[in-house]
């Protein structure tokens, strides 16, 4: 039996010709090869079988590859860890098996790409604003002020509970405000994301045409404008297209 397996990183057209320099996860990086089957193909790459996967490095290397492969050609991601036993596994069960259904994703992403909308709040700039606009909670914050942690616990429970709660709200509106800058564009999907950090303040993906993406550039940076002091706002991409894939049928 064969050392390896092959480990899966994305689907592709099949006319697609992958640079030899192209390198996969693993110490040292595997090389990443092309296994083709009728109008579609998976970029593969050799690990042994009893690799552990799971690493930090692992799953940068794979979405590196993924993301430098949507510059030049649309890429159905593949969830990080898929591994068939060897190439003509991922022909025969991977790629005949769903041709027409990888073939028309791969049409409808031609010349899109996946962008990350994050902002993040500054923390002292939304407290200020939200006891601003919320007398009540500011008399509660002043009450408070320089009295023993024990003997106020449940006003400072209180008074946090209402924090979050007013935080959630903002994070929604400011979110509806960067969904409707960035569907001014047009032909533009968003996927609005959970927050990873309990002071974001945006967290949103848009699939685009990559040719738009100086109009994108301008949106955002027009809501950061607007924001100035009090989100930081980050733009990544292009990305390949991970939050706009669902698996048709199970497996």
């Amino acid at each position: 039996m064969p050392d390896t397996v092959a480990y899966v990183y994305g689907i592709v057209p099949a006319d697609v010709e992958m640079e030899s320099d192209v390198k996969g996860i693993g110490d040292p990086p595997a090389e990443v090869k092309t296994v083709r089957h009728g109008k579609v193909a998976a970029l593969v790459s050799p690990i042994p079988k009893d690799k552990p996967l799971g690493r930090p490095q692992d799953l940068a290397a794979h979405e590196a590859l993924l993301d430098g492969t949507v510059a030049a050609t649309p890429v159905l991601p593949v969830r990080f860890g898929a591994v068939l036993t060897d190439e003509q596994a991922v022909a025969e069960e991977l790629l005949s098996e769903n041709e027409d259904d990888f073939a028309e994703a791969l049409g409808q992403l031609e010349g899109k790409a996946e962008y990350v909308v994050k902002g993040r709040y500054e923390e002292s700039a939304i407290l200020s604003e939200i006891l601003r606009e919320n007398e009540e909670l500011a008399r509660l914050k002043e009450s408070i002020r320089g009295k023993p942690e024990e003997a106020t616990r449940n006003e400072r429970i209180a008074l946090g509970e209402q924090i979050n709660n007013a935080l959630a709200a903002k994070r929604e509106a400011d979110t509806r405000s960067m969904v409707a800058a960035l569907t001014e564009l047009g032909d533009v999907t968003v996927n609005v994301r959970e927050p990873t950090h309990e002071q974001d303040a945006v967290n949103v993906a848009a699939l685009i045409e990559m040719a738009k993406e100086p109009d994108l550039e301008a949106a955002v940076e027009g809501v950061a404008g607007e924001w100035a002091g009090r989100v930081k706002i980050r733009l990544l991409g292009p990305l390949a297209p991970y939050d706009f894939l669902v698996a048709r049928k199970e497996g």
